[in-house]
């Protein structure tokens, strides 16, 4: 089975996602719920320990919510774009703005966890990343930058290449799209083999920018893409085996 095409992005053998509660709760930070879904009701005249509790668990829920509307989104297509393999579809994320709105708010929320007022920009890989990029970057109040395939930006660039099954492909991005120091996140759709996220790691690298995190909507896990980062922290909302 071969990778790294134009739908390699998209797609992979057919397997089973995880447990959506779980991976809200796992991934984003949040509580797991108590065994049989309720808490114990306290003893006769005990003082709560942690009136927050209530809180963060109704955050867990809203964003276990939030992380089903995204999930059923996702549609698979059997045998595409060959027999063998399964096609993992965001179009309908995109064209139903409930769940658009979700999965720009569970990774805003997860960035604003993880690296507070540290960002300086989000970074978005060509293309799907461009419909994700601009609007993560609105939700957190910075702003966006971009990382094209090679020859589709004026001026001054610097540019890094990577390596697919067929040949080699590369990214650019404007010399001064960035100054020295400044913290980046870089978003993508999807990570699968992770050799155009690691391509961006690197091209920001050449302007002395330091990756905070890369995150994307979807990742393959089968393909391992996210070791290909090194020591790059990496966050997907669903993955699939």
């Amino acid at each position: 089975m071969k990778y790294g095409t134009s739908y390699g992005r998209w797609w992979a053998p057919p397997t089973r996602t995880q447990t959506l509660s779980t991976l809200a709760r796992s991934r984003l930070g949040l509580p797991a719920p108590p065994p049989g879904g309720a808490p114990p009701p306290p003893r006769a005249g005990a003082e709560p320990t942690n009136r927050l509790l209530p809180l963060r668990r109704a955050d867990a829920e809203m964003a276990d919510s939030e992380l089903q509307l995204v999930a059923r989104r996702i549609r698979s297509f059997p045998d595409f774009p060959v027999p063998g393999v399964l096609f993992r579809d965001i179009s309908p994320v995109l064209k139903d703005p409930d769940s658009f709105r979700a999965s720009i708010s569970l990774l805003a929320n997860h960035l604003k966890k993880a690296h507070g007022g540290r960002i300086d920009y989000i970074a978005g890989l060509d293309s799907r990343g461009f419909l994700f990029g601009p609007s993560l970057a609105q939700e957190l109040g910075l702003g966006c930058i971009l990382i094209r395939k090679r020859g589709k930006l004026p001026g001054p660039t610097v540019c890094a290449s990577y390596t697919l099954e067929y040949g080699k492909a590369e990214l650019e991005i404007q010399r001064d799209a960035l100054e020295p120091g400044q913290k980046v996140v870089v978003v993508d759709d999807l990570l699968a083999t992770g050799g155009t996220m690691r391509a961006a790691c690197e091209l920001l690298a050449q302007l002395q920018a330091q990756v905070l995190e890369c995150v994307s909507l979807v990742e393959l896990t089968s393909l391992k893409g996210r070791e290909k980062l090194g020591t790059v922290p990496f966050f997907s909302l669903l993955q699939y085996e």
